[in-house]
């Protein structure tokens, strides 16, 4: 691993600790959502439409409630009916009306698999039979599963009651939800007046997160007319707030307990199967759980929504980029709220550009709600940006990295959407890839019959802040028990109390950390956004300086000194006028009896910005080009990560979001057939990256502290999934010599792309 670095020297942060839920997780202990146990448990079957789009005209559970065994049946008339609200979830909002309507429809399904009733049964085989016996009425409708037919004339429309918002007008009748416009300077004679214009469109198909773990819930909603809720989720109190909101209860009448989570990537935000068991559990006088089965979590959460992106870009004689506008649309899915907000802010964001026009439109087609997806809106515009500019690099005879640095976005470039960058690490990332090994080293030879191309693409994503909460209390044998709300999804029960550990100056191998419940952590929001290690690692920092606080009064007792004459440092209490009078934390934490009792702490954050992070990723690819097949034969990430805290994890993550990528540039899609339904509902259909189809995944972290933060720390989670599409493509172009404007690049569309096979 290279480092570039002008971080201060610590002792905790930047060190490989054993993660402390670690032991649990490798030895099958841990508790996940499908685990949980109570005392007279039943479960639900879901029932599903089979169809894309149509009206619901009659659901009849009558033969379904007959059956032995079944305790409550449920449709979507037992949810309470909603008014149009918008509640924050805390990574974005959601429509109340829409996410009732998305976990349960009453009056029509704008996709496969939207659930229509639900049964709660003794068991799961009972419960599935039930649902089998539900009977429901369709008139079936026309469906569109993509953009550009959602959007012509005549095309059906999928929600009565939508108004959309084109440019601060409302429309009625339509499937666009939206369209915004971000634009600034003069692009329309910046344009006339540049020496190369390129202009391409590309598509993009939807694609799923691919977490292993299932969604699942299971509730009671018991005798105290209160709701218990034990989930998989990114955020216990997001589900919290999205459960109460949707049965109309107050927060404090539901509690939820998040469990381990096998695996999210913006997937396990939205909530599906709370609401449901909740009211099956009202209805039966039981705990009820559900586990949703992989077509379902295909067919009926989340994916990243696909969709078209027009890009076009000039450059001045110098090769300096001048002007550059975009038009974005995404898919929402049934219901509005694509990623095409974030897409607007990352489109150009690794450019300095002073001439830009940016069109958003969020539209809704019949597939499921989109979800948010690791950077969600990002990957879809760097390969559309990346192409673009690979394409301007060459007219002009440059390094694509040269072109990259002599047009990057720096400390006071002002992004396209009007956001000023702060301190960020653009530059430092492009010129650590221009020196890497791998750029410098010979492209090689590939086996006969195959050919062999490099490229090269950027990324960017903004990161978020928000809430966080971090609770810390001290045991008498000088360890230190930490409870915080945000789900850990990657090692950040480590990463958070490694910071603590730095300001207490003991080993974080001292700390217990927890995720609590809504009950027992103070207010956290999603995790998600590359927020976590940022955001709650802010709060720990805050705890422990509080902390310290805390024990500097005890020490004032023990000494009969005033507070004021007692000073910390690295670990150790002491009289700055006594220096003989000193406690190392170990032995304070001993003499708290003495002094008062327990010592404990909080410490909490609402943080606005971030502080954004960029990556540039390298990649060799080997194409058969008799069959199409490609293969990836060296790949190297580097990022601006900040300060790494957690080396080891940090790694892990951008080798993680690459491999993502690899699969959204060359395998993935949503495949869908005629009649609107996906026929890839299975990972044996829908193919993902394994490890069998890497190499070694290369990192190089760059290390260009982050101002807004008190170690300087990024998020990093986000930005490792944005530049592999368009690095495939720029590798395609540079080993065949043709550009790919579709992703999946996969062999039939390299073929045709040839002129080997016709669509």
């Amino acid at each position: 691993m290279v480092n570039v670095s002008d971080s201060k020297n610590y002792k905790v942060i930047g060190t490989n600790p054993i993660r402390h839920d670690g032991y649990d997780k490798v030895t099958g202990r841990a508790i996940y959502g499908a685990d949980v146990k109570l005392p007279g448990l039943i479960w639900a079957s879901i029932v599903r439409s089979p169809n894309a789009h149509a009206v619901i005209k009659n659901v009849d559970t009558s033969e379904a409630e007959k059956i032995d065994g079944v305790f409550a049946v449920m449709t979507g008339k037992d949810l309470p009916q909603q008014e149009d609200q918008f509640i924050d979830h805390g990574e974005g909002t959601e429509n109340v009306a829409w996410s009732s309507e998305n976990i349960m429809a009453t009056q029509k399904v704008l996709y496969k698999g939207h659930a229509v009733a639900a049964v709660a049964a003794i068991d799961r085989y009972v419960a599935d039979y039930a649902a089998s016996k539900v009977k429901v009425e369709y008139d079936l409708l026309d469906a569109v599963t993509n953009v550009e037919d959602a959007t012509k004339e005549g095309a059906p429309i999928l929600l009565d009651s939508l108004v959309g918002d084109h440019l601060r007008k409302k429309v009625k009748n339509t499937n666009v939800a939206s369209i915004t416009r971000h634009e600034f300077g003069d692009p329309d004679k910046a344009f006339a007046n540049a020496e190369n214009v390129v202009e391409r469109t590309f598509t993009l198909q939807m694609v799923h997160q691919g977490y292993i773990e299932p969604h699942n819930a299971t509730a009671h909603w018991d005798e105290e007319d209160r709701i218990k809720v034990w989930t998989s989720t990114q955020g216990a109190f997001p589900v919290r707030t999205s459960t109460a909101a949707i049965l109309k209860l107050d927060v404090s009448r539901v509690k939820v307990t998040p469990l381990e989570i096998g695996g999210g990537f913006g997937g396990k935000i939205p909530v599906y199967l709370e609401p449901v068991v909740s009211i099956l559990s009202r209805k039966s006088g039981r705990p009820v759980k559900a586990v949703m089965e992989r077509s379902s979590v295909f067919q009926a959460s989340g994916p990243a929504p696909g969709g078209t992106i027009t890009v076009k870009m000039g450059t001045d004689k110098d090769a300096n980029i001048v002007a550059a506008e975009s038009s974005i649309k995404l898919e929402a899915g049934g219901f509005p709220g694509s990623a095409v907000g974030a897409a607007v802010q990352c489109i150009f964001a690794a450019y300095d550009i002073p001439n830009t026009r940016i069109d958003g439109f969020d539209i809704v087609v019949n597939k499921p709600k989109s979800a948010a997806y690791r950077a969600p809106g990002s990957p879809q515009a760097a390969f559309a940006t990346e192409t673009v500019s690979d394409e301007l690099a060459r007219i002009h005879g440059m390094d694509p990295i040269d072109f990259r640095l002599q047009n990057a976005s720096k400390e006071g470039t002002r992004r396209a959407d009007g956001v000023v960058f702060p301190k960020v690490g653009n530059v430092e990332v492009l010129e650590a890839a221009k020196k890497s090994d791998h750029w410098n080293s010979d492209l090689g030879t590939p086996a006969k019959g195959r050919v062999r191309g490099r490229g090269v693409a950027s990324g960017y994503w903004f990161n978020v802040g928000l809430k966080s909460t971090v609770n810390l209390s001290v045991n008498s044998d000088g360890s230190v028990v930490l409870v915080e709300g945000s789900s850990d999804i990657g090692g950040t029960r480590t990463s958070i109390s490694m910071q603590a550990a730095e300001i207490l100056g003991i080993e974080v191998e001292n700390f217990r950390p927890s995720v609590g419940d809504t009950e027992t952590a103070g207010y956290a929001d999603v995790t998600g956004g590359s927020r976590t290690t940022y955001a709650t690692g802010f709060a720990a920092v805050k705890a422990a300086e509080n902390l310290i606080e805390v024990l500097k009064d005890r020490c004032a007792i023990i000494w009969s000194l005033d507070k004021n004459d007692i000073d910390f440092e690295d670990g150790t209490f002491f009289a700055s006028k006594d220096p003989e009078l000193k406690f190392t934390f170990k032995e304070l934490a001993s003499n708290l009896d003495n002094t008062g009792g327990p010592a404990a702490s909080s410490g909490s954050v609402d943080l606005e910005s971030a502080g954004g992070a960029f990556g540039t990723h390298i990649v060799d690819v080997d194409v058969d080009t008799e069959t199409g097949k490609t293969d990836i034969a060296r790949y190297t990430v580097l990022q601006d990560v900040g300060t790494a805290i957690y080396p080891a994890y940090v790694r892990g993550q951008m080798a993680g979001g690459a491999v993502q990528g690899i699969g959204w540039a060359l395998n993935e899609e949503y495949y869908m057939k005629d009649d609107g339904t996906q026929a890839n509902v299975s990972y044996l259909d829908y193919r993902m990256p394994t490890a069998l189809d890497l190499p070694n995944i290369e990192t190089i972290i760059v290390e260009v502290p982050n101002p807004g933060h008190p170690f300087g720390v990024r998020g990093v989670g986000e930005v490792p999934i944005c530049p592999p599409v368009g690095a495939i493509g720029n590798a395609l172009h540079d080993a065949l010599g043709k550009r790919f404007y579709d992703s999946p690049m996969k062999p039939g569309r390299i073929l045709n792309v040839l002129g080997k096979i016709s669509d």
